[in-house]
């Protein structure tokens, strides 16, 4: 099967990629940057991702421009929904490269973060494929949680400390600080 992968970053790729290739799927690596903030850590993400690729030989096709202006619109006053926001966001933007490039169907690392919000990324990822008439590959990659992240350490992939957006980068700081006063 010919399948688009929408890479969160190095790290959440890492499983899903070894696994997907090791059925006998072609892959595409696609890269989704406006949710991840600041700049600097969506270039630092972007390059940890294209570099491990690179040693794979797996293509990415990486997103024009930034466009954190349109994400902040879309999420400002929804703050307690952002994730259902940002994971359609990025899936419909995977979902119309996907049905554009010919693919048979389209994934994402989502599915692999034991921090993300497995059943809402499945679910949102249906739903989009159905939309764009392309089929969601649903794999729950979790299982693979520990071996990934021991082979991204082993291979000194960037790893970051939140999900991308500005609002998981406060909860992280925010986090930390309540434990330490």
């Amino acid at each position: 099967m010919k399948l688009l992968v929408h890479c969160c970053c190095g790290p959440c790729a890492l499983y899903p990629v070894r696994v997907l290739s090791e059925a006998g799927h072609s892959l595409m690596g696609y890269f989704h940057r406006r949710n991840i903030q600041p700049f600097q850590e969506c270039q630092r993400r972007e390059g940890a991702l294209l570099q491990w690729a690179q040693t794979l030989g797996l293509r990415i096709v990486t997103e024009k421009g930034y466009g954190i202006e349109d994400w902040l619109r879309g999420v400002v006053f929804r703050e307690k929904d952002r994730c259902a926001f940002c994971y359609h966001d990025r899936l419909r933007a995977a979902a119309r490269i996907a049905r554009a490039g010919k693919f048979d169907a389209f994934t994402s690392t989502l599915l692999y973060s034991k921090y993300q919000k497995h059943n809402l990324a499945a679910e949102i990822g249906a739903s989009v494929g159905e939309a764009y008439n392309v089929p969601f590959y649903y794999e729950d990659f979790r299982i693979g949680w520990d071996e990934g992240v021991e082979e991204s350490m082993r291979l000194d992939i960037y790893r970051q400390q939140y999900c991308g957006c500005v609002y998981s980068e406060k909860e992280r700081f925010a986090g930390a600080r309540t434990l330490w006063f």
